[in-house]
């Protein structure tokens, strides 16, 4: 891990207190925070996420069970034998019912911790799903976040687009009285139709990109595409990124990120399964037994001699399945390095994405402001040129370069804000924030679970 972030240094940055659990509330923004939630309880893809938990904690129940005898079997039977006489061989009793009622039971002795090591390596994918869901749950809010603010930036795109074309429609009447006037040529009039028309035509691409990002977002919500506008409000603003942001130290991550967390404890059930394939390599010792009632008929089937029982120990070494045996735990130890070397890799990405997420809210916090600067400056030039041209003090060529500056100041303004806030959700994303989310709260819904122990007793989970 590094000690400190390379950015530190700047005032937006601050590492004096650990990064928000609810960091999308520093937007402020009340649509996002009910967008959020509503993600939090709806969406699909959490909500499986979820039931591999509760499969990790039935395996875990099953390698628990396996501490204690594993077979236990009531038996029973009745048995209605008739001897043929055609066999030539002479018979006491021709037919013969025999009846039959016993327990049978069999113990492997854990001598070498097999049966524990198999309990502590499902506790630990019982972990590393639940580091899983949370891993989930950060990937649906982060993903929540972006495509909102996303809408939003294409929404003020739009807003924007459409403010262009009606300013430049007002140049076309402006050419085009000048024009039938004998004022100018008909060429500025064919510039200002072809600007027009193709500032016009970008208002259909947006669309379709709000309309997409609209689609994508109500997929996180668990709403039909339909559902999906009566959760927003009106076109509202660009949520506007905070001053400055709290990120912590680098060492944070190892217990903010879920999918580190999930990455250690992969490693620790891999460990416990090395132990597993060694134990095979050592001798079993099982204590089996069976007691039972027998009687040649069912009427004698409770009487006092009709009692069998048979019981010991059994000793299993299996000497000759050694290579086998000795490659299986080979297997498990190279997996086992395996996932030590993705751990490594896990962490060292984690800092990289802070890190990319820093630089990007930084520098583009820098172009916000060099844009704002800019789109002040293409405003003020279109009104100049305007007055100039209406004046017969320019050509329409100025007309026509300040226009098409301004609509790219624009559009670049508005792009850059949305593209600020997406790097302070990039960031909190990649700092492991949003899990905490279901603090309290079963990872399960009420309405599965209801569901689940209609078909079979659960326990309570979280």
């Amino acid at each position: 891990m590094a000690a400190t972030w390379r950015d530190v240094d700047g005032e937006r940055i601050r590492t004096d207190d650990t990064a928000p659990e609810h960091w999308w509330r520093v937007f402020d923004d009340p649509v996002l925070d009910d967008l959020i939630a509503r993600a939090y309880r709806e969406n699909l893809t959490l909500r499986a996420a979820a039931l591999r938990v509760v499969e990790a904690q039935a395996l875990r129940g099953i390698a628990f069970g396996n501490l204690f005898p594993q077979t236990q079997e009531i038996t029973g039977a009745l048995t209605y034998t008739r001897a043929s006489l055609a066999a030539g061989v002479p018979v006491v009793r021709r037919d013969v019912t025999v009846g039959q009622i016993g327990f049978d039971a069999a113990w492997e002795l854990d001598l070498w911790g097999r049966f524990r090591r198999d309990v502590e390596s499902a506790d630990a994918s019982l972990l590393a799903a639940l580091a899983d869901y949370d891993d989930v749950l950060v990937s649906l809010v982060g993903e929540t976040a972006s495509d909102y603010v996303q809408l939003r930036v294409l929404e003020a795109r739009l807003a924007l687009a459409r403010d262009n074309v009606r300013v430049q429609r007002e140049s076309l009447n402006l050419a085009t009285v000048r024009y039938e006037a004998g004022g100018t040529s008909d060429l500025d009039v064919q510039q200002a139709t072809t600007l027009l028309a193709d500032t016009e035509a970008t208002i259909p691409q947006l669309e379709s990109q709000q309309r997409q990002t609209a689609n994508a977002l109500s997929v996180l919500l668990g709403v039909p595409a339909s559902d999906l506008p009566p959760l927003l409000a009106p076109e509202a603003t660009i949520p506007a990124a905070p001053p400055s942001v709290v990120v912590g130290i680098p060492a944070d991550l190892l217990r903010r990120r879920p999918d580190v967390r999930r990455a250690e404890h992969q490693m620790a059930a891999q460990s416990a399964r090395i132990g597993v394939a060694v134990a095979d390599l050592l001798p079993h010792v099982e204590i089996a037994g069976s007691i039972g009632l027998s009687a040649d008929t069912a009427a004698r089937l409770f009487e006092g001699h009709s009692l069998n029982a048979v019981g010991g120990p059994q000793f299993v070494w299996p000497v000759l399945n050694y290579g086998r045996l000795l490659n299986q735990v080979r297997l498990q130890d190279s997996t086992f390095q395996e996932l030590v070397a993705t751990y490594g890799d896990t962490v060292l990405r984690a800092q990289r994405d802070v890190e990319n997420a820093l630089v990007g809210y930084v520098r583009g916090a820098e172009q916000v402001a060099r844009l704002s600067d800019a789109v002040a400056a293409a405003n003020k030039a279109v009104d100049l040129s305007l007055i100039q041209y209406r004046e017969g003090a320019a050509d329409y060529t100025r007309v026509l370069d300040t226009q098409q500056a301004k609509l790219r100041e624009d559009d670049s303004l508005a792009s850059a804000r949305g593209g600020v806030t997406l790097e302070v959700i990039a960031l909190y994303k990649a700092l492991g924030g949003g899990w905490e989310l279901r603090a309290g709260d079963d990872v399960v819904p009420q309405e599965t679970k209801d569901e689940m122990r209609a078909r079979m007793g659960w326990p309570t989970w979280r």
